[in-house]
């Protein structure tokens, strides 16, 4: 049976000046899957997160967001945004609001449910996350881990129909790493539809559906993840993925 496309893009182009930085990215991203985008620094996974997020258009190119083409129908992009959580590699919360509140704080502003209402999706959220017992800390009260699935919460709590994760786990030693990736693996085994950009291949090898390879601005390689991982048919992945696993 075929499943829903939720989000999908086609022939994705994008420039900064004379540097071309996506050169025709072509991604399909189903209801329930867990898609990953590996490559090198610089090859232009971020920029086409931003993109797919509705954070920047594309100079060339289309994006669908469930079937609709979003720059080409008038459409309320913020309304779409909404539906498409987002998880940065720094998650930038609010230092001076409370874990609970730097979660509930979404709800009320765009969502629009009273305090008390958002409060408690809130904290129905942070318990998916683990971490009901530290509601009330402060992002300074709290490790990198922590701040990170803090973020995820903020996301999953918006309801989305997907998740773009760039990086999540970038800026986190091994530990704190794992603390994020468990949580990321538990969502994927609840059918929440994710896109995640990462260099972490044990993730990718146990939770993806599907690998794309990612180089000077195209994806050069797409395959299931044990077949990419560790049989990859161009050079370029070859030489990637034997650092990546040497590293690991």
């Amino acid at each position: 049976m075929t499943r829903e496309i939720i989000l999908s893009c086609r022939d994705i182009h994008k420039r900064y000046g004379d540097l071309e930085v996506l050169r025709g990215i072509d991604i399909n991203v189903e209801k329930g899957s867990t898609k990953v985008i590996i490559g090198p620094s610089g090859s232009g996974k971020s920029t086409l997160l931003r993109i797919l997020g509705l954070l920047e258009e594309p100079d060339k190119g289309k994006i669908y967001f469930e079937g609709i083409d979003v720059y080409n129908e008038k459409i309320d992009l913020n309304k779409l945004r909404a539906k498409i959580g987002f998880v940065f590699q720094e998650p930038s919360l609010f230092r001076h609001l409370t874990a609970l509140d730097n979660v509930a704080l979404g709800l009320r502003v765009v969502l629009k449910m009273d305090k008390e209402a958002a409060r408690k999706k809130a904290m129905d959220t942070l318990k998916l996350v683990h971490l009901e017992r530290w509601a009330d800390h402060y992002p300074a009260q709290l490790s990198g881990g922590q701040q990170q699935r803090v973020g995820i919460a903020r996301a999953l709590a918006m309801d989305p129909d997907i998740i773009l994760f760039d990086e999540p786990t970038a800026s986190l030693d091994i530990e704190l790493t794992w603390e994020v990736i468990d949580v990321m693996k538990e969502l994927s085994n609840q059918g929440i539809t994710m896109l995640v950009v990462t260099h972490e291949i044990g993730f990718a090898k146990e939770v993806a559906d599907w690998i794309y390879f990612m180089d000077h601005g195209q994806i050069i390689e797409e395959n299931r993840p044990k077949e990419l991982i560790y049989n990859p048919k161009t050079e370029r992945a070859r030489t990637f993925l034997k650092r990546l696993l040497e590293g690991t």
